[in-house]
């Protein structure tokens, strides 16, 4: 594990902008910053990053935390991972503590495969720069294709020798487990349990991920042999989805944001030759069908794509495919036709890169004229083929997001198609109606089966009727009452307990400290919280609050909150769901303000912090009340469970009055609070 002065040293010096703009296209917003979330698809950017607070929040899908979560969630990578990732950034050096065999179980699995995936990507380099079989074969033919020395290295390309186990036997050498060279796809085993090269005699294309590590590769091979396969990918595996990887983004991300635009191509080479030739904005979808979450990752750097693909039909016919995922996610998108026979990587190389991005923006067209045109080629006059041609051109409007785009699309054909805009748009509307139809559908269904899931996990059963969740055993759940009431604590401490409200006693009124008020009480009552992210929340506040009181027992007011229990204490708190918890409460309401409507009518709309004087006392006894609920019923049960004494029945008779009266006094002052 890693030591806690480390991880407070990366925690100081990680600056949350700078983190978050590596991987999503920031645009500054007053104090904070904005973009579209990188973890769920929107239209309408509801993805914060506060620098003053240190963290990221998204109003949207509800997700928020600091820079090392921030790095978890979008990387999926450990916390111990993430750290070392942000101590790299940083140039802060991370020590390790010895863990034990469970973390280390659960933690060096994948970064195992990472570290093989490493190996290999150096081995395949060197084998194509320093023999006689790489240089002749695997650099001869990279040479051939037009690419520099520069090109090779920049993106690591390599070279698998025909020898069927050279790297097998060389990876087994340097101390390779076998398990992780079969999980990585990089070797088979025979049936006689030995080791061979999965890419022999192939050139190698490493796949790098995000953040620049090699998760995966391609091996083409350079046979004229049909019965051979072409190209050899490495597999789904933990660390490689190809769903959700685009070939070259590590590279083209920061040309993608400056650009405003990323270029879509089809292949490894097509990538490569217009970066070569200085258009660097480009990634690929690797040969594979385009998916909404490569789509989805291309949109945390921009909003618009241009799709190029090869002049011949199938790859007109791939375009056409992938258009309508773009346009779901509310992508712009425009098409650039080649010229038949050519491909990116042909037509790159023969043009530099002024010539290419001309010839980009003059021939770009938006999707409609380009699936219009192309699609009336094929029709013709038929006015069966017209009419399909039609509905196609419909449903690609109708996944379309913004209705302003939509209404602007559907004049546009109405136009070049001469159908009445009124028919269009009917059809437009009664496709969506049915598409929103059956995603709600499938919603539906997958929140019952999470619900179903959850029941068989944990013993749990929901109640229809209350819409709380119910156990068949004792203690509090995730959703009960008392759980939400320690929410409700949690957050008054974290955002207002250096704040004062003034409290009516009789004909007095006193002023009452938040944090004072709510740690006193639970203190005195020898009140454990039950949720874990809570009770972590709750006692490093408390140990916070009481190492800043002076020697009298007075809180030292002449230091700010602050420098005394400051919020990076709960933003940065080294358990993640414990930060991320905090982050929640913290921006809770922040993306609300109050209607320019109601300001204009002199309409007074109390705050949160308004309300202090009625909210807090009322969470402290009616948590008080519930905690005393639950021990009166744990008291129950041990009284109907157990074979007792009369001494233990007594005592646990009067044990249970006692709780009772109590409870009736409580109610009696809520009560009074209530009204």
């Amino acid at each position: 594990m890693i030591d806690r002065l480390i991880v407070d040293r990366i925690f100081a010096a990680a600056n949350i902008v700078e983190v978050v703009g590596d991987f999503v296209s920031l645009r500054k917003k007053g104090v904070n910053y904005q973009a579209c979330c990188p973890f769920h698809s929107e239209k309408t950017p509801s993805f914060v990053v506060s620098p003053s607070k240190g963290l990221f929040k998204c109003f949207g899908c509800g997700k928020g935390g600091n820079a090392v979560t921030f790095v978890m969630e979008h990387e999926s990578m450990t916390y111990p991972e993430a750290l070392k990732y942000l101590g790299k950034k940083y140039g802060i050096e991370v020590q390790e503590r010895e863990m034990s065999p469970e973390e280390e179980k659960r933690n060096d699995d994948r970064e195992s495969m990472m570290v093989a995936t490493a190996f290999a990507a150096e081995w395949f380099g060197k084998t194509l720069w320093d023999t006689d079989e790489g240089r002749s074969i695997g650099l001869g033919y990279f040479r051939q294709r037009g690419l520099s020395d520069g090109t090779i290295t920049k993106f690591g390309l390599g070279y698998c020798p025909r020898h069927g186990d050279s790297f097998a036997k060389a990876a087994s050498q340097a101390g390779y487990k076998e398990e992780f060279l079969l999980s990585t796809g990089l070797c088979g085993k025979r049936e006689n349990g030995t080791l061979y090269d999965k890419f022999y005699d192939r050139v190698i294309f490493p796949v790098h991920s995000v953040s620049g590590r090699v998760i995966a590769f391609g091996g083409r091979t350079l046979r004229s042999d049909k019965k051979v396969a072409k190209y050899v990918n490495s597999p789904e595996s933990e660390i490689y989805h190809k769903s959700n990887v685009l070939y070259g983004l590590f590279f083209a991300k920061k040309s993608i944001t400056q650009e405003d635009c990323c270029i879509l191509v089809e292949g490894y080479t097509d990538v490569i030759s217009m970066h070569q030739s200085g258009v660097e904005n480009v990634v690929a979808s690797s040969g594979t069908a385009l998916t909404q979450e490569q789509v989805r990752l291309i949109s945390r750097f921009t909003k618009n794509i241009t799709v190029i693909f090869d002049g011949d039909s199938a790859g007109i016919k791939a375009s056409m495919r992938g258009i309508d995922i773009i346009l779901k996610e509310g992508m712009n998108v425009r098409i650039v036709p080649l010229p038949e026979g050519q491909d990116p990587d042909s037509f790159a190389k023969s043009r530099p890169a002024a010539e290419l991005r001309e010839y980009i923006a003059r021939n770009e067209e938006d999707f409609i004229t380009f699936k219009t045109r192309v699609l009336l080629e094929g029709a013709g006059e038929d006015p069966i083929k017209r009419g399909a041609l039609i509905s196609e051109i419909v449903a690609s409007v109708a996944v379309v997001p913004d209705p302003i785009m939509r209404s602007v699309y559907i004049k546009q054909i109405a136009g070049s198609m001469d159908i009445p805009h009124e028919v269009l748009a009917s059809e437009v509307a009664r496709k969506r109606i049915s598409h929103d139809s059956d995603t709600q559908t499938r919603d539906f269904i997958r929140r019952q089966e999470e619900i179903r899931r959850k029941e068989r996990s944990s013993g749990y059963t929901a109640d229809p009727e209350s819409g709380l969740t119910t156990g068949t055993t004792g203690g509090g759940i995730a959703g009960s009452s008392i759980e939400e009431l320690e929410k409700e604590l949690v957050k008054y401490l974290i955002k207002y307990g250096d704040r004062y409200f003034d409290y009516k006693e009789g004909r007095n009124v006193v002023s009452f400290n938040v944090a004072e008020t709510i740690i006193n009480d639970i203190e005195a009552n020898g009140l454990v919280f039950r949720d874990d992210r809570y009770r972590k929340l709750y006692e490093t506040y408390r140990d916070l609050y009481n190492n800043a009181r002076t020697a009298d027992g007075t809180q030292d007011l002449a230091s700010p909150k602050e420098d005394t229990v400051g919020l990076h204490n709960f933003i940065n708190h080294p358990d993640p769901a414990v930060s991320n918890t905090a982050v929640d409460l913290l921006t809770d309401n922040d993306n609300y303000v109050v209607s320019k409507l109601w300001k204009k009518y002199d309409i007074v709309v109390e705050s949160e912090s308004d309300k202090l004087a009625e909210s807090v006392p009322r969470a402290v006894i009616l948590y008080k009340s519930k905690a005393i609920e639950n021990i009166i019923a744990e008291l129950r049960q041990k009284l109907n469970g157990q074979t007792l004494t009369d001494e233990e029945l007594a005592e646990l008779t009067f044990r249970i009055s006692t709780l009772n009266r109590e409870r009736m006094a409580i109610a009696k002052k809520l009560s009074r609070l209530i009204l």
